[in-house]
């Protein structure tokens, strides 16, 4: 079996049943859930003239590899009603794949590790929650190191419903 951390997030909609929904689909089709980060609300990043995104970090164990596994999470994005428009635009859901075990990839449509994860306090936060002690296979620092030293100035708060 194989371990996959996820980012999702969304700022459209239902953003806490969009997530909600996006964690029964990765059940369902990619693998077991095994834990999930709290939500957290985050200013956006990129493009600032957009609403809020919720943003939560979700540990599984799949037994697809990281291609299929990548192209199932786009299947997934895709049935709760993502619209690829614009880069670092407005989005229903995002389903980011982090980590896939301590396995590094670099194909035209797969980057793993997440190339911008560390760079991203709302990554960060939520995985600090769930892996804090996970070592980055590229940069050798756990994601704990990688929050303290993360450039990033938006603030990742808990979101209280």
């Amino acid at each position: 079996m194989n371990t996959a951390i996820l980012l999702i997030g969304g700022n459209l909609g239902d953003r806490t049943g969009n997530l909600q929904k996006a964690v029964q689909l990765i059940a369902e089709t990619a693998g077991e859930v095994v834990q999930t980060s709290a939500l957290y609300q985050t200013a956006p990043w990129g493009a600032v003239d957009q609403p809020d995104y919720l943003n939560q970090g979700v540990e599984i164990r799949t037994s697809l590899d990281a291609l299929t596994l990548l192209h199932t999470l786009l299947e997934i994005e895709r049935k709760i009603g993502r619209i690829r428009q614009e880069k670092w635009g407005s989005r229903v859901i995002d389903i980011d794949l982090i980590f896939f075990n301590d396995s590094i990839h670099s194909l035209p449509d797969l980057k793993v590790p997440h190339p911008r994860m560390h760079l991203r306090q709302f990554v960060l936060v939520p995985l600090m929650e769930i892996i804090p002690d996970y070592m980055h296979p590229v940069l050798h620092k756990t994601v704990k190191e990688l929050a303290a030293s993360c450039p990033d100035t938006l603030p990742a708060n808990r979101y209280q419903a």
